[in-house]
């Protein structure tokens, strides 16, 4: 009988230590792999909270810078002035009241810019003619009617708030129409600070050029008017909160305008903005009677 060789292949494996070796080199790039996807996610999250925060600074600095350019404006010769009061009476008002103090008017006699205590959020309260108050409404005129506005703005709950007045009915010249019931609106959120001050000067000083002498605060105003002094500019500061939950390494600290520095209640992202507006129908009415 012929025999027949049977060969046996042999059959090589992975031994225990290259097992161990490609676990622990798997391990290793397991997490390299989930370090670098949380590392992205914190900082897709930094990225969203700079993002809003630099939005909303935008944002606000200039719808305040816009609105507040028209603070002290009154045209008697427009054609779209609503005449059912003097309006050369009004006009002599609302050049010598731009900024609004607490007192002003009768009916609502708190109304007025505030200077906060502590540190607290300030309050600004301005005039102008316009055909619609800081919300939007007409307050009971015709779409293209201007009147006397008189526009607040402060904060609550965190929140930069306006409302608008007509100033003709806080003269006791009319009765409210419209949406005279003084309801604030929210004009941004997550507001930590609000701040304000006053740029004021003389019919003499700099020759008519009507530049700020000094700025001071709300509290202050009276005094300076009484001394022969107009409001010629508006200096705001703020402080806002991007809307992502972020945790920085330490609490934020600002020091806004004439205020003392303060640090945030969180760990969240802060960023202060400021500008200074100038008051230009008050500087050319300081510069047409020089």
């Amino acid at each position: 009988m012929r025999k027949f060789l049977v060969r046996h292949n042999k059959q090589s494996g992975f031994t225990l230590i290259e097992l161990m070796i490609s676990l622990a080199l798997g391990l290793v790039i397991a997490s390299a792999v989930i370090q670098v996807m949380v590392s992205n996610q914190v900082t897709e999250k930094l990225n969203r909270a700079v993002a809003s925060t630099q939005e909303s600074g935008r944002f606000i600095i200039n719808r305040l810078r816009s609105e507040m350019l028209m603070v002290g404006l009154y045209d008697q010769l427009s054609p779209n002035i609503n005449t059912s009061v003097d309006i050369v009476d009004e006009n002599v008002f609302v050049r010598n009241n731009p900024v609004i103090l607490p007192g002003t008017f009768a009916v609502r006699n708190a109304l007025g810019s505030i200077q906060g205590a502590s540190g607290a959020n300030d309050t600004l309260v301005v005039s102008l003619q316009g055909s619609q108050d800081c919300r939007g409404y007409n307050l009971g005129y015709l779409n293209d009617d201007e009147f006397y506005v008189v526009n607040e703005y402060f904060v609550s709950d965190n929140r930069l708030r306006c409302r608008g007045f007509d100033g003709r009915y806080l003269r006791g010249q009319k009765a409210a129409e419209g949406h005279n019931s003084h309801n604030a609106i929210t004009i941004l959120d997550d507001v930590e600070s609000f701040q304000v001050t006053y740029g004021v000067t003389s019919m003499a000083a700099t020759n008519g050029s009507a530049i700020p002498t000094r700025f001071v605060t709300a509290d202050g105003i009276q005094n300076e008017i009484d001394n022969g002094k107009l409001i010629v500019a508006i200096r705001i500061a703020i402080v806002v909160k991007g809307d992502s939950e972020i945790s920085m390494d330490k609490k934020a600290s600002f020091k806004l305008l004439n205020e003392n520095s303060f640090t945030v209640s969180d760990f969240g992202l802060y960023k202060s903005f400021e500008t200074t507006i100038t008051l230009r129908n008050m500087k050319n009415f300081v510069r047409s009677s020089a």
